[in-house]
């Protein structure tokens, strides 16, 4: 068992019923403090400082340089997964141990007292496709069902290259993108506002120090190069992107922001809860086999919230039902040569279930519009309005231990 994971572990920091950061769960961050960026973990509602720790030696002979005092954490994730776990550890064992009252009082802030920030500077974003039920659904509104799913689908984790510049920390409101779209009763397109702004739900891994270009990272080893996890709103314009998709598919309908939580959840944090997906059939080729249980079970819920009522839970899921793995989107996208970098990010996809209400787009949850959802106060929504607020919550549970991400929270203002 990982150190950091004991179940028994217990802290002195007072960590609330049901909170989504017990001791066994030690995120990393970045938060502002005293108008300074630095690497940060959390206990419950306490941020931790960790380029404090390393300052007072807490790290000693596990690290050399102070990796915490800088804006974002890709030099940390420029190390390896056991540097990444002994650190983790450290965190751990500082914390279920008494510490003395000025290193507590250096190093110790309220969630509430600090600005949560970017934790990584992400120098390339990718897309992936890989919830069959997401596909079919989409498929059967756009095509049949007979012929939902396209040729390719269960064949590779189909994905595409994303903007990263525009990848925003929660709590960041968006504003209502514009571009062309078209109309069925129209054969030339117009510009304005998009009509059809959407969510998608998703997790995202985010990747340490890859091999060098001309290199594949396998399915077995995949896991050795994934630091953790975050919960990732892909937004999406329908309108424009129909418009624009073919042939090279999404842009400007995908580009405009993408809305990330500020706490990364380590793949260590999150290995009690690995399970088994999906069969896949028919089978894959030989590179994108794996061995043991790849999915996680995480749950998830989307709910919205206006000017006349507060949140209201609209999609409950879960990463389990996932088709294709992290370990096979990292060897898929690697298989040709492709490097990998610190601080990448690679989405899961909408994540949607067999079940209506776990759909994760309001393209599903409405039905292409067709099926309005009815709010508490009695109006509809087909898609989302403005100064709508959508939040995505994320956790694992299991045997009473909980490990969660806390949420992505973004309000969507009016077009400019």
């Amino acid at each position: 068992m990982i150190r950091a994971n004991n179940p028994k572990l217990s802290t002195w920091i007072p960590v609330p019923n049901n909170s989504d950061f017990p001791i066994q769960n030690i995120p990393f961050g970045i938060c502002l403090i005293n108008n300074k960026k630095v690497g940060v973990s959390r206990i419950g509602d306490s941020v931790i400082n960790l380029s404090v720790l390393f300052e007072e030696g807490c790290f000693k002979n596990i690290i050399s340089r102070n990796y915490f005092a800088n804006d974002y954490l890709n030099s940390f994730l420029d190390l390896n997964k056991k540097t990444w776990r002994l650190v983790r550890d450290k965190i751990s064992e500082l914390f279920s141990k008494e510490m003395n009252e000025s290193l507590k009082s250096k190093c110790l802030s309220n969630i509430k007292d600090v600005t949560m920030c970017m934790p990584v500077r992400v120098g390339d974003y990718t897309d992936f496709y890989s919830s069959r039920q997401h596909a079919y659904n989409v498929g059967c509104m756009f095509r049949d069902p007979n012929n939902a799913l396209l040729p390719n689908w269960l064949h590779i984790p189909v994905g595409y290259h994303g903007r990263a510049s525009s990848i925003v920390i929660s709590d960041t409101p968006i504003i209502r993108p514009k571009g062309q779209q078209i109309t069925p009763e129209s054969s030339t397109p117009s510009f304005g506002p998009s009509k059809l702004l959407d969510f998608e739900l998703e997790m995202a891994f985010i990747t340490g120090k890859g091999k060098s270009l001309g290199n594949n990272i396998s399915t077995n080893e995949a896991e050795e190069y994934i630091f953790g996890m975050v919960i990732f709103n892909d937004w999406s314009a329908r309108d424009i992107q129909k418009w624009e998709y073919v042939p090279l598919g999404p842009f400007l309908g995908k580009s405009f922001a993408s809305s990330i939580s500020p706490w990364i959840v380590t793949l260590d944090a999150l290995q009690p809860f690995k399970c088994s997906g999906e069969k896949q059939i028919p089978k894959v080729l030989p590179y994108l086999e794996f061995n043991g249980n790849k999915n996680i079970d995480i749950n998830l819920e989307v709910l919205i919230s206006s000017k006349n009522f507060s949140d209201h839970s609209i999609v409950k899921s879960n990463y389990k039902y996932m088709y294709w793995n992290m370990c096979q989107q990292l060897a898929h996208h690697t298989i040709n040569g492709c490097n990998i970098n610190s601080g990448d990010m690679m989405a899961s996809g909408t994540i949607s279930g067999k079940n209506a209400s776990s759909f994760g787009s309001m393209l599903e949850l409405s039905w292409k519009g067709t099926k309005p959802l009815k709010m508490p106060d009695g109006s509809t929504r087909k898609f989302i309005n403005d100064n709508d607020t959508i939040t995505m919550k994320a956790f694992s549970e299991k045997n009473g231990l909980r490990i969660g991400f806390g949420n992505v929270r973004t309000k969507v203002l009016p077009a400019t």
